[in-house]
């Protein structure tokens, strides 16, 4: 390859300089290399850091990192995580160090940013009918025979236009037919007769390699174990069809693949009695929000709830505000909103309250809403809180907390921060 390795392109994160683009960092730091602040180790709440602030718990990091890994052995699943999570090169590594098969991403542009930073193997989990980024891909596995890439197709005039932007290139790309999980569902095959179409369509191109199966169980209508099993069921019945058919002669491995954050225990039930097959079968997780779970939305539907002896992930986010006003003893506002805190999914949580170095709980407090820049804070009587402090909040969906923040502190559980985490949305 004539780009550097991922390791070379990741040491070079420690090399940016620290200026006006990073929210939450100290001004006093600006003009430091990335690493040189790293070295110094600061302390988030006694050395600079500006509220709000956003920061990962290095501790609470690690432990959802080694559940995973310890889970997808246990379950004899190969792991591939969501990277559109984070988006962020230096987890991409951390989770391939822990097990990790590669990275699944959404969009070429990610795909992009995971080849600058080394990423060998990447799940695409969608449809990809550009020319101009297919051709980028032809070049990519024309240029490193290492770097595989497996993608989704799901009609035949996607088969079609990726034919036709793909003829004359080196080798074939790799693509899984995607079974819809419903009437209703996002995208995806409806019927296990399209599927056998779109996987005759990819048959006759000398530009694609159908390699497995794969879909999301999330968008199941009315999602519940039964209905998840089920498709799950589906899912596994079209690979068996397909191998039956003779669809995967000359493969190594045949890839099955599903799972998101919500239903990994059903994909691991149902994958762990997939039938044998001819060939050996690539058991693929793609789940993401692990990495940093939240307090809210995952929080509440992780299948860790559901099978408890299995673990428990950790919420390692915390962002961090300060009370600015306080208008009456009902109500307070804070100085981080919808530009730093995640919404879409539920409103940040109280959890603690922090003033002259003593830490409490957030008691009495709840937050009712967001504007741009303020949390609007609910106070009840029990409620000690004075303009100054500040309030740790959790936050509810890590989908859209990563892509607020450009460079997010990690924090060891006394606040020193070792690691600064680069992110690309």
């Amino acid at each position: 390859m004539s780009r550097d390795t991922g390791s070379e392109a990741l040491a070079r994160l420690a090399e940016e300089r620290v200026d006006h683009r990073f929210k939450g960092l100290p001004p006093d730091a600006d003009g430091l290399t990335v690493g040189e602040l790293a070295a110094q180790r600061r302390n988030l709440f006694t050395d600079g850091f500006t509220t709000p602030v956003l920061a990962l718990s290095a501790e609470r990091l690690e432990h959802n990192l080694r559940l995973m890994e310890t889970y997808a052995d246990r379950h004899g699943l190969a792991f591939a995580p969501h990277g559109k999570t984070s988006m962020a090169p230096q987890l991409f590594r951390r989770q391939i160090e822990h097990g990790a098969w590669g990275i699944t991403l959404a969009v070429p542009h990610q795909v992009r940013v995971a080849r600058a930073y080394g990423v060998q193997r990447v799940f695409l989990a969608n449809e990809l009918t550009d020319a101009a980024a297919l051709r980028w891909i032809a070049d990519e596995l024309a240029s490193d025979p290492a770097f595989r890439i497996i993608c989704y197709v799901d009609s035949v005039r996607g088969v079609e236009l990726m034919d036709r932007a793909l003829r004359g290139t080196a080798r074939p790309v790799d693509v899984v037919v995607e079974l819809a999980a419903g009437e209703g569902a996002r995208t995806g095959v409806r019927t296990e007769a399209e599927c056998a179409s779109v996987a005759d369509a990819v048959a006759d191109t000398e530009t694609l390699r159908l390699v497995g199966v794969a879909g999301y169980e999330g968008e199941v209508p009315q999602a519940d174990p039964e209905r998840v099993h089920a498709w799950l069921r589906r899912l596994v019945g079209l690979a068996v069809d397909f191998d039956k058919g003779g669809r995967f002669a000359g493969l190594d491995e045949i890839v099955v693949s599903a799972g998101g954050s919500a239903w990994f225990d059903a994909v691991a039930d149902v994958f762990a009695d997939l039938p044998g097959l001819s060939l050996p079968v690539l058991k693929l997780l793609r789940s993401g929000a692990y990495v940093s779970h939240d307090d809210g939305h995952y929080r509440k539907i992780t299948p860790f709830n559901r099978v408890p002896e299995e673990g428990a992930l950790e919420p390692a986010f915390r962002l961090w505000a300060q009370i600015v006003s306080r208008p009456s003893a009902e109500q307070a506002f804070a100085n981080a909103g919808k530009r730093d805190a995640a919404y879409d999914l539920g409103l940040p949580s109280a959890q603690v309250v922090r003033r002259d170095g003593a830490e409490r709980p957030a008691t009495g407090i709840e937050v009712t809403g967001l504007s741009d820049q303020h949390a609007w804070l609910r106070t009840g009587p029990e409620a000690d809180l004075e303009v100054g402090d500040w309030v740790g909040l959790g936050l509810s969906h890590p989908c859209t907390s990563f892509d607020k923040w450009q460079l997010i502190p990690v924090a060891e559980a006394d606040g020193t921060v070792v690691e600064y985490i680069r992110t690309y949305f």
